[in-house]
């Protein structure tokens, strides 16, 4: 019997990259497709984990933290930092004891210890994941401690961000390089310096629509004239173009009105410039597949998608700002209440239409064409489903 994944994945190789329209209604309503999205697209890709000074804070209890379990997809990590003589490394293993399986730590949970112990059995690893005590094992003929350290997984961290691929060990030949991944977007985001850049706020948001219609929305504004007037009264609906360039990203840049210093309800700013930076534009990019970045004259934010259901999507908006000459934070309530309005409208269209996909009645759209980061992220995220790297040079593919 053909499934959901079958159906979507016989469609999107029917249309052959011709067809610029929404992909099926079972890529927005399966669960087995968002089941197949969480284990290859974000734990078999380069998922953005969050910030790497929150991940692991210089202050957990009075010490630094040395370990974080999160979820990188369906996959279960383990975050280390070690941090000695020579430096500090981060790594990322899977979050499974090489004795009975049982998590070393429990999602989203941070230990300032300098082991890692599992609660079952009190097998014990190092920061770098090599097995260090095995109760009862020291002297079994034949044991060798070396043969049960912890599966290394690939991270990395980029402006600030840490990013995890949770399907593969370290080394292995799938896993696509960072900088291939990235690829072309660091030319765009580089100048923002957004590592340097402190968190001044953030909302958290549950909204009833799948995260692709969260990511899709993001990258048109086809759709601001009718529900976004505070926007358009600071930037032009029709302004900017999409880039077209290498890695596994997709977005474009829109101008400024005239006047206007930045978006917020009056276009006017109470932050600080970032220095480098266009006075006339914002930067809209998506990183695939759940790091959205604003980057803006005066501030940079961010939305991070994480999937939990087929039309059930957690977002975590965040806000940073540049601080003042005395290091302190200018009050982003400015930026915050912009764009809080501005995703809670874009929030009520995204779930209605999840609500549309629904219908027996729905079929694919067309996209119009100025819709064309909605086609190169459909086309991106069709490539995944038929097996092919995120990263490619569409313009070559």
């Amino acid at each position: 019997m053909t499934g959901d994944l079958d159906r979507l994945q016989e469609e999107v190789r029917a249309r052959n990259g011709t067809v610029p329209a929404m992909l099926p209604a079972a890529a927005y309503t399966s669960d087995e497709v968002l089941a197949w999205e969480r284990r290859h697209l974000y734990a078999g890709t380069w998922t953005c984990l969050g910030r790497l000074e929150e991940l692991l804070p210089d202050d957990l209890e009075g010490r630094p933290a040395t370990q974080r379990a999160v979820m990188v997809g369906d996959v279960s990590a383990l975050l280390t930092r070690d941090r000695d003589g020579a430096g500090e490394r981060l790594r990322m293993f899977a979050n499974t004891c090489r004795h009975r399986a049982h998590e070393l730590l429990p999602e989203d949970d941070a230990s300032a210890r300098h082991s890692v112990i599992c609660p079952y059995h009190a097998w014990s690893y190092d920061l770098a994941g090599d097995l260090v005590a095995a109760p009862g094992y020291r002297d079994e003929p034949g044991f060798d401690s070396a043969a049960y350290s912890l599966v290394e997984l690939p991270v990395e961290t980029w402006q600030g961000w840490v990013f995890g691929h949770a399907l593969h060990p370290l080394g292995h030949p799938d896993v696509v390089p960072f900088a291939d991944h990235v690829g072309e977007l660091e030319v765009v985001l580089a100048p923002y310096r957004p590592a340097g850049l402190p968190l001044a706020a953030r909302h958290t948001y549950e909204i009833a629509a799948n995260w692709k219609i969260v990511a899709e929305n993001y990258h048109e504004c086809y759709h601001c004239p009718l529900i976004h007037p505070e926007l358009c009264q600071v930037t032009p609906p029709t302004s900017g173009d999409n880039y077209d360039l290498p890695g596994a990203w997709v977005g474009g840049s829109m101008v400024l009105r005239d006047g206007m210093a930045t978006m917020s309800l009056t276009g006017e700013s109470d932050g600080h410039p970032i220095p480098g930076v266009s006075p006339t534009a914002v930067e809209y990019v998506h990183l695939l597949p759940n790091l959205l970045v604003s980057a803006h004259p005066d501030y940079v934010m961010t939305h991070r998608l994480v999937p939990l259901a087929p039309d059930r999507t957690w977002i975590e908006c965040s806000w940073y700002l540049l601080p003042g000459a005395d290091g302190t934070l200018p009050d982003p309530t400015y930026a915050v209440e912009f764009w809080d309005l501005t995703n809670r409208q874009d929030w009520a269209a995204c779930e209605s239409v999840q609500r549309g996909l629904q219908s027996p009645h729905f079929a694919p759209g067309p996209l119009s064409p100025s819709e064309d980061a909605v086609e190169r992220f459909v086309a991106l995220v069709s490539r995944a489903y038929v097996g092919l790297p995120l990263h490619v040079d569409l313009r070559t593919a």
